[in-house]
């Protein structure tokens, strides 16, 4: 009785099997045909991926505060004006802005503060040494520094203004003011320390210095000669940046040495030469606000314009970061307005996936970033992606992108195929999963039924 009974549940679970469409349903993808198709089916080769990838999509962007730099910004009227940045904070540009600053006005050498002149006057002596020639071995030699006033103090003369003067200005003065007091007016005038007009140089150079400038022009590769020269193995991001009256200006190294004319840029009194082998100006920057601290600008109201542009640049990095931080906080609580498209079927997977940011994403970039196809059960044959129509009179209206994944050459397509908000990513099961599906759940109800037939 038992064996009959088990028979009878055997030939009873083969006609399931035999109808396993009602024992088991799995999703798979129907066209309709004929005059009401809503479903249509197309294989997606090179030529519907272009068509498929015409269809009008703008992917959404970050807000710009994830883009902004801190930097920039006007310094408020009445304080000064502050450095003008050469390269705004930024990602690495492509190439480095040469900009030359204009060549100083050309002219006799003025004499300054700190300067010092040495005055030659002949002693009196006998004939005998006037006529062997030792009367211009025994010439008094006096060095005398132009004070803070811009005048010299000789004995018996007095106070002499000479800044400002050039060397002939200056002897015509002093001639006349020995005539006035009575005193021969025989003598010769030179400078022999030069301390009014400087140039710093500093950066990445072998002796950071001052050079004076003296009778003769001082030139920028004269400058870098005299600091000993350019430390610098990277020439893609290295420049030369000249700091001059509020302004900065920038010569790339490699079109330094390429280029003699930029060699031969003529300094003036109070330049700042830094050679940066970055590209950003921080170090730069740095440099200059130390230059106008100790030396270069001793305006109290720049310094206090930028230290008012650092507290601003500040500020508006807190703002930024705090901005950030709450887009991100929005991002993960999923409050955020976003593009997604849905996996589903045979993958590893199943899911949501979300668009990125400022660009589109492919076929294979939804698959792959879940897990891919299990080998086993997801067919490769019928890949799919459900797109529906955006014309709202065929708001049931499906359109079904077959990728035959059997030819793995065809998964290059997979790469080039662009997905649209809303778009559902299928993967069909394997025909042999479906019959294992539904022996695995037909199996144990058998077993159930045999045990209670035994049983009985």
């Amino acid at each position: 009785m038992a064996k009959n009974t088990f028979r009878g549940l055997a030939a009873a679970s083969l006609l399931a099997l035999g109808a396993c469409g009602v024992a088991y349903q799995s999703p798979s993808v129907n066209p309709v045909r004929g005059s009401d198709a809503k479903v249509r089916v197309l294989k997606i080769t090179p030529e519907s991926t272009i068509v498929a990838n015409r269809s009008d999509y703008a992917p959404k962007e970050l807000p710009p505060f994830f883009f902004n730099t801190a930097g920039g910004g006007n310094v408020r009227p009445g304080v000064g004006s502050a450095p003008a940045p050469v390269v705004e904070y930024q990602s690495k540009p492509s190439s480095l802005q040469t900009r030359v600053p204009p060549a100083p006005a050309t002219g006799p050498y003025q004499i300054g503060v700190g300067d010092v002149l040495l005055l030659a006057t002949p002693q009196a002596g006998s004939t005998v040494e006037q006529l062997t020639g030792l009367l211009a071995a025994t010439n008094s030699r006096q060095g005398y520094t132009v004070q803070d006033d811009g005048a010299i103090a000789i004995p018996n003369v007095g106070r002499i203004q000479v800044a400002g003067l050039t060397i002939d200005e200056a002897e015509n003065s002093l001639f006349q003011r020995l005539v006035e007091n009575d005193i021969e007016p025989t003598f010769s005038l030179e400078v022999t320390e030069f301390n009014s007009k400087k140039v710093s140089i500093g950066g990445a150079v072998a002796n950071p210095t001052v050079a004076p400038i003296t009778l003769t022009p001082l030139y920028l590769d004269e400058a870098l000669a005299a600091a000993g020269g350019v430390n610098a193995a990277d020439l893609d991001y290295a420049s030369v940046r000249i700091y001059r009256d509020g302004t900065i200006y920038q010569i790339p190294l490699d079109e330094l040495y390429s280029n003699r004319s930029l060699a031969r840029v003529q300094l003036a009194d109070g330049d700042a030469v830094f050679v940066d082998t970055q590209y950003e100006l921080t170090r730069a920057q740095a440099y200059f606000e130390e230059r106008i601290r100790l030396a270069e600008f001793r305006q109290s109201s720049r310094i206090s314009a930028l230290n008012e542009l650092s507290a601003e640049v500040s500020l508006r990095r807190q703002d930024m970061s705090e901005a950030r931080t709450n887009y991100t906080t929005r991002l993960e609580l999923d409050s955020v307005d976003r593009d997604y498209v849905y996996l589903a079927g045979e993958v590893a997977n199943q899911s949501r996936y979300t668009l990125p940011f400022g660009k589109t994403a492919s076929l294979a970039d939804a698959l792959y970033s879940n897990g891919g196809i299990p080998t086993q059960s997801g067919n490769v044959r019928e890949i799919y992606v459900l797109r529906g129509s955006a014309d709202a009179r065929e708001f049931g209206a499906i359109t079904a992108w077959q990728l035959d994944a059997r030819d793995a050459t065809n998964l290059l397509l997979a790469t080039r195929f662009e997905l649209r908000p809303n778009d559902v990513v299928f993967v069909a099961e394997q025909p042999v999963t479906r019959w294992s599906r539904v022996v695995n759940q037909i199996t144990p109800s058998l077993i159930v039924s045999a045990t209670n037939a035994a049983t009985n």
